[in-house]
């Protein structure tokens, strides 16, 4: 029995290892499998810290599985200098080409993005898109003073002339990108040695791009693109939100709603669903504000307005403090975003509907609040107070007096008999004062 039990056990265990030893054998085939393929990530939308994050994970996967080059769908307006220089040092310093490629038809590699394509290995663009207007914007709304603004400039310029002698690219339109904001289409960057190919789709630029050498770190690479495998390398939920809630109309939306809705606990509190909404919408308002140029000012403006939308449900203020909430976050969503730069900008087709939406919500909850604190008690001794209840026995004037389904003694202030209704007066202690409901008589 014990040597039958032993085979059995044993059996099992190289049936297990068996599985084992195959699961090893199909992953590592797969893993091999991906070596020399292309990776593909694609970005569209302002350069900012997610977009940073993104290029990174995506230079990392295509390095550590063997792939052979990284190629980036871009389409951008530009963005954030500190986020742009980490891409660019990303790109300089990967151990695979990485090709930028500013698609679809339509797209455009502004300001940053010029800084970005510029940097890549091989530098591609799609029919119908451009480049250029990469002069540094003031972050801080307004016009720089000549001083600092000569020296953003200068700064701007040193850097690109380098990338761009660096990847053997037009040196004197990469400068005049920074200082004069020149724009040009595919077929004009191609002419100008601003770009090396212009190419329909990924498929037709992987079949120019085969056979070329590159210079890299670790020596010269040759690229054999024609029908190698493209691997797409998606954002991921993380990312997808982050890079939604950097926008700055989703965090002027959520500092807004967060505001609305801790004004409405503080007003009715126990409420809850407001106070757990507001919260999370303001500590995700605050992640969004962190990626942005924001001018406090602005901020406070806006909080300001909807602490007077919520004072005219208290105040009788003739509509002055609703007209002042009003006119204080229209203010404070123009001031909010401290930047010239137009993708910073909050669109007034979100400003309008928010600032009529904050008014009529804060007004709303904020009513409701102050009705259900003036509303009379409902339990306890105040509850009682009014209700009606039926003699037990005759009050002349001590008797027991049913109410609410329970017994009590009562003093009645008339006599009342057995049967009849009474209505509570006040509570003293365990007794309760009543007088007699005076009953209809029927018409003969």
């Amino acid at each position: 029995m014990r040597g039958s039990f032993l085979r059995r056990v044993r059996t099992r265990l190289h049936a297990a290892t068996g599985v084992l030893v195959w699961m090893t054998v199909c992953v590592a085939g797969a893993s091999t499998a991906q070596a020399g393929d292309i990776v593909v990530a694609t970005y569209e939308g302002v350069i900012n810290p997610v977009a940073a994050e993104y290029l990174h994970d995506a230079l990392a996967s295509a390095q550590s599985s063997g792939a052979q080059a990284l190629v980036l769908r871009l389409d951008t307006p530009g963005g954030l200098d500190t986020s742009m220089r980490l891409i660019i040092k990303d790109i300089t310093g990967a151990s695979i080409p990485v090709l930028v490629f500013v698609s679809p038809s339509g797209g455009r590699a502004a300001s940053a993005g010029v800084f970005i394509t510029m940097a890549a290995h091989v530098a591609a663009m799609a029919p119908g898109t451009n480049i250029g207007a990469a002069h540094p914007v003031a972050m801080g709304g307004g016009e720089m003073d000549k001083t600092m603004k000569d020296k953003v400039e200068n700064d701007a310029a040193a850097y690109i002339k380098s990338i761009a002698e660096q990847r053997g690219r037009n040196v004197a339109w990469a400068e005049d990108a920074v200082r004069k904001s020149v724009s040009v289409t595919e077929q004009e960057a191609l002419k100008l040695k601003i770009i090396d190919i212009v190419a329909d789709d990924v498929p037709a630029l992987l079949k120019q791009v085969h056979g070329r050498k590159l210079a890299m770190p670790n020596g010269p690479v040759s690229l054999l693109t024609d029908g190698a495998a493209v691997r797409e390398f998606p954002m991921g939920m993380r990312l997808e939100l982050l890079r939604a809630l950097s926008d700055p109309n989703i965090a002027y939306l959520l500092m807004t709603i967060g505001t609305i809705g801790i004004m409405a606990e503080l007003y009715n509190p126990g409420a809850i669903l407001p106070g757990i909404a507001g919260a999370i919408s303001l500590i995700l308002a605050f992640y969004s504000l962190q990626s942005l140029p924001v001018n406090y000012a602005g901020v406070l403006l806006l909080l300001l307005g909807i602490v007077f939308f919520a004072l005219e449900a208290v105040v009788t203020s003739y509509g002055l403090l609703a007209i002042g909430g009003v006119v204080a976050m229209a203010i404070g969503s123009v001031m909010l975003i401290k930047s010239d730069a137009e993708f910073f900008q909050i669109s007034w087709t979100v400003i309008v509907p928010v600032i009529l939406t904050a008014a009529a919500a804060s007004l709303f909850l904020v009513s409701m609040g102050l009705r259900a604190m003036r509303r009379p008690p409902q339990t306890g001794r105040e509850g009682m107070v009014g209700s009606i209840g039926v003699a037990k026995t005759p009050l002349s004037p001590e008797g027991k007096l049913t109410i609410h389904g329970e017994l009590w003694d009562a003093v009645s202030d008339a006599p009342v008999e057995a049967g009849t209704p009474a209505k509570v007066l006040r509570v003293e202690g365990l007794r309760l004062h009543v007088t007699p409901v005076l009953q209809k008589k029927e018409a003969l």
